[in-house]
């Protein structure tokens, strides 16, 4: 005897109702019962990694830090990531980190590479010269700092210098210059706030040495 779809649920109980199921109500449960076990499998795949990829001890973040942190053992530790998933320049060991100075903020168990801290990786990528240079600034107006943000391009400008009778104009000592860090205004008083700013050793050597006798500012790009 074959029963219709309309004998579905029918009897007193639910017993009755499951033995009076039609044929295609086994199949689609079954599909969906496999469907919600494949992904179940999938997530704990994801979860769990590949067991046979290869790991390193790679050097992460302990804790969250802000721009400009001087690095301590107590902000870094070691953590194992799969190998084929570390991006390039990440460090492995925790000794060239500390006392760097840190360019922008890190998460709780962010890999560090080399291009989180101040140094001549840094130097090259921001200022897109083998032989850039990072040169620190003292703004002449302060608060040019307070808009300032790591990434910027900007021009450096002297102001207008006075010797004797003499009067030297304002003028253009780098172009195109990155700005690489920028101190946070509670870590010194508003006239001590520095910017580093990357570009090529030439301009780096000007910018230096006018510094040292001149007010100096930036015209953003």
């Amino acid at each position: 005897m074959i029963r219709s779809r309309t004998d579905l649920g029918r009897g007193n109980t639910l017993r009755a109702a499951f033995w009076n199921r039609p044929p295609w109500a086994d199949q689609l449960l079954a599909r969906r019962l496999l469907a919600a076990a494949l992904i179940v499998a999938a997530i704990v795949l994801s979860l769990r990694g590949d067991p046979g990829a290869r790991r390193a001890q790679v050097v992460v973040a302990g804790r969250d830090l802000a721009p400009g942190t001087s690095l301590s053992a107590e902000d870094l530790r070691l953590a194992a990531h799969e190998s084929g998933g570390l991006p390039e320049g990440v460090l492995r060991e925790q000794a060239p980190l500390l006392g760097a100075t840190l360019t922008g903020a890190m998460r709780t168990g962010e890999v560090f590479t080399d291009l989180r801290i101040v140094g001549p990786r840094l130097a090259a990528v921001a200022g897109g010269a083998r032989d850039a240079r990072i040169v620190p600034l003292r703004l002449a107006d302060t608060a040019v700092a307070d808009i300032l943000r790591a990434g910027d391009r900007v021009d450096v400008i002297s102001a207008e210098e006075t010797t004797g009778p003499a009067v030297r104009p304002a003028r253009t000592l780098a172009t195109d210059a990155a700005v690489v860090l920028v101190s946070e205004p509670g870590e010194r008083r508003a006239a001590d706030r520095v910017v580093l700013v990357a570009m090529d050793s030439d301009h780096a050597t000007a910018v230096a040495a006018a510094s040292l006798r001149t007010a100096l500012t930036v015209v953003f790009h």
